[in-house]
């Protein structure tokens, strides 16, 4: 079973920004996929065990954007 997490993400000028993105929250234990739209600035996140929004969050910053969770 997963579940999911959608962030809006923001200073997102391309598509590498969105796959840079997608492979740094991948690597956080627990997440089975991320799937970010630059032009929606939308990330989704499916998980298999639990995560907490702002452990995705505080990824997302690291690399240099700004996210919310919205869902």
């Amino acid at each position: 079973m997963t579940t999911r997490m959608e962030f809006a993400v923001t200073g997102m000028h391309c598509d590498s920004c969105g796959l840079l993105i997608d492979d740094e929250v991948e690597e956080l234990p627990g997440v089975a996929s991320s799937t970010t739209d630059v032009r929606r600035e939308r990330t989704v996140v499916d998980l298999t065990a639990p995560v907490t929004p702002d452990t995705v969050i505080a990824v997302i910053t690291e690399v240099g954007y700004t996210a919310v969770h919205v869902a």
